[in-house]
């Protein structure tokens, strides 16, 4: 295994120099792009770094020093470009402001690699040991990517992490263009931006509760309420979620709201983001009652399978072993257990397994629902 050698990288803190750097690249250009970003006190995560790479040029730029959005929305979001990355999806949270809707076309490394024979959730390192031969050093993975300036160490680290995106990605689309699975990886590609790109919250947060399954659907409705509280609360003061509320406090809150705004404070004592101003509003809010309206609007929160139903999970999770293993995937990649439980609940076809997947496991799992 060889140790690499890191090239030089442009360091770039303005405009005009990252729209300089940009400006040599073709507009069908495959850019290989890697962000560091950190994420202990906030709701978003924070753009402390970008690592872009083409042809072997590669730029490590500042976005503490200028908006770089302006200058990468003209050749990300063009649609002759691809944007290769590894494990893109908290990359692309981060970059979600300056690009809303993500690169226009995208190259996830690591969904290639389960698509090729590789496993599923494979690292960096391990692609890079495995298909160049070299071995990267994760020293810097918890490094102060906010500090300035950047020591020797946190740019070398920072500049591999796309030094070996080009000849992975060359790799991978080859064999994924060998199996027949190019238009398979674009379309899960397309799902993982979609998904990394929303800002909105989940409407029905409740849902991921299965604790509460059992609950009156007012309990449930009430729940819904609370989540969707400190959902919205959490991404107006940018801190994270259980600074507000954890959620055993919030299912607690559900179940037993509190008589006293003395109760609650005692209640949810020690919360750092629960100051008077939002304990006041989350008091209020746990004082209206819930109503006809507010239940209709709360999905039921699917249970664990049981009886019947967990038979067929059962026969449902076997037909996904043998099918991916005649296709040659990882299970988990065809279909994860979660998706299974809550089609096996609700019957409602996942929209997770549409696209490539119904063909092949539609009728073998709607044939196995319990009567």
């Amino acid at each position: 295994m060889q140790l690499p050698v890191t090239p030089a990288a442009d360091w770039i803190t303005s405009r005009a120099a990252l729209e300089q750097w940009l400006a040599a690249l073709p507009a069908d250009a495959a850019l290989d792009l890697d962000t560091e970003f950190m994420r202990r006190n906030t709701f978003y995560p924070q753009l402390a770094l970008l690592q872009l790479g083409w042809d072997k040029r590669y730029a490590l730029v500042d976005p503490l020093a200028f908006e770089i959005g302006d200058a990468l929305r003209p050749l990300l979001g063009n649609g002759q470009s691809l944007t290769v990355m590894h494990s893109g999806s908290e990359d692309l949270e981060a970059l979600a402001p300056l690009l809303p809707g993500g690169p226009a076309r995208l190259f996830d490394t690591q969904i290639a690699a389960a698509f090729v024979g590789m496993g599923l959730g494979i690292s960096y390192r391990a692609l890079v040991a495995e298909l160049v031969g070299a071995e990267l050093d994760k020293g810097e993975t918890r490094s102060d990517w906010m500090q300035r300036p950047l020591t020797d160490s946190q740019r070398a680290y920072a500049t591999l992490d796309v030094v070996y995106l080009e000849p992975v990605h060359e790799q991978l689309a080859a064999r994924l263009e060998q199996r027949g699975r190019t238009a398979w990886h674009a379309e899960d590609c397309e799902r993982l931006k979609r998904r990394a790109c929303v800002r909105e919250g989940d409407p029905q947060p409740q849902e991921n509760f299965r604790g509460a399954a059992e609950w009156h659907p007012a309990q449930q409705a009430r729940l819904r309420r609370i989540l969707l509280w400190r959902d919205v609360t959490a991404r107006q003061q940018d801190r994270p979620r259980p600074w507000l509320l954890e959620d055993a406090q919030a299912m607690n809150l559900a179940q037993l709201p509190p008589q006293t705004a003395g109760e609650l404070d005692e209640r949810t004592r020690g919360q750092r983001a629960l100051r008077s101003p939002q304990r006041a509003e989350l008091f209020a809010l746990l004082q209206q009652p819930v109503t006809e309206p507010d239940i209709a609007a709360t999905a039921p929160i699917p249970g664990t399978p049981q009886g019947e139903a967990k038979k067929a999970l059962a026969a449902m999770k076997d037909a996904v072993d043998r099918t991916a293993q005649e296709m040659d995937l990882p299970p988990g990649l065809l279909c994860p257990r979660k998706v299974l439980e809550t089609y096996v609940v609700t019957r409602d076809w996942p929209e997770f397994l549409e696209g490539w997947r119904r063909e092949h496991l539609h009728d073998r799992l709607t044939g196995l629902l319990p009567g």
